[in-house]
């Protein structure tokens, strides 16, 4: 953050959108996570103010990506061993690379969509500033492992439901913390067992970290979805069915972490569905 042409100070953006809008397509990936936290700090510090007016046009390409790691399809993505230091650093940089998507997925939800009321922005941007902690202290790990973020290919499925949903803002909050990401409320509790049971006590104690946040993420597409089909008047669970198969969302598979689900405000019924459509 040095250069303020490329990486300009809170005082010379003071507006949060825009900045969120500059940071969604910064390329370097330590800087967008320092960025992003300091764009936090300065938000509950009140320098910033929130630019309501109009929607954001993104003058550069969205989202930033370094040049690696190379973007392959899911099923070119190669499973790892879990007893070498190599499988389990390709497993954590899976984990970090998640983590960078998911950083620019919450600036993508600051920035994109206008009048909204200051609280989807605080929340978004809270989510934002966890997941830019998570991607770097996973990043940090990796490379005790003697590996970087980089060193491995990767996919980008995660990013292409926001490019589906860029015009929607309800399916936006149905389909990517509440599908999406709600996917790593169940995965989380097994890849960190794995960890441990390899001996990478540390990675465990990140994920510990990230799930416990991610409820917290979560629980915030549930809580902006649900009152946007309340403002609406859409029953929350029909909508749901129906934004899934307009955007041909992934089909959820057990095991679920129904306690997590539960944390991050599911309804039981919700949670019914979900079982016993997955029988």
């Amino acid at each position: 953050m040095n250069n303020p042409i490329s990486h300009p100070q809170v005082t010379d953006i003071p507006e949060l959108r825009l900045l969120a809008l500059h940071w969604a397509g910064a390329s370097d990936p330590a800087c967008k996570a320092d960025g992003v936290i300091a764009m936090a700090d300065a938000w509950r510090a009140q320098t910033l103010r929130l630019d309501t007016l109009g929607v954001l046009l993104a003058q550069q390409a969205i989202p930033g990506r370094p040049a690696v790691p190379e973007l392959i399809s899911p099923k070119f993505v190669k499973h790892r061993s879990m007893r070498t230091v190599e499988g389990r650093a390709a497993m954590i940089h899976a984990l970090t690379h998640i983590e960078f998507n998911a950083i620019n997925l919450a600036l993508d939800a600051v920035w994109r969509f206008a009048g909204m009321p200051a609280a989807y922005y605080a929340d978004w941007l809270q989510v934002a500033a966890e997941e830019a902690l998570h991607f770097s202290l996973l990043s940090a790990h990796l490379q005790t492992l003697g590996y970087q973020y980089g060193d491995f290919p990767a996919h980008n499925s995660m990013w292409e439901m926001a490019e589906k949903t860029r015009d929607d803002i309800l399916a936006r909050m149905a389909l990517v913390p509440r599908t999406l990401e709600a996917r790593g409320l169940d995965a989380t509790p097994l890849t960190r067992a794995k960890l441990a049971q390899a001996g990478d006590q540390a990675a465990a104690e990140i994920l510990d970290i990230i799930l416990r946040d991610e409820i917290g993420h979560v629980a915030i597409g549930n809580r902006w979805y649900n009152m946007l089909c309340h403002l609406h008047g859409l029953d929350p669970i029909l909508t749901y069915a129906e934004l899934s198969l307009q955007y041909k969302a992934p089909v959820l598979r057990g095991p679920f972490n129904m306690q997590a689900r539960r944390a991050a405000g599911f309804s039981e019924l919700e949670l019914g569905i979900l079982l016993h459509d997955r029988l």
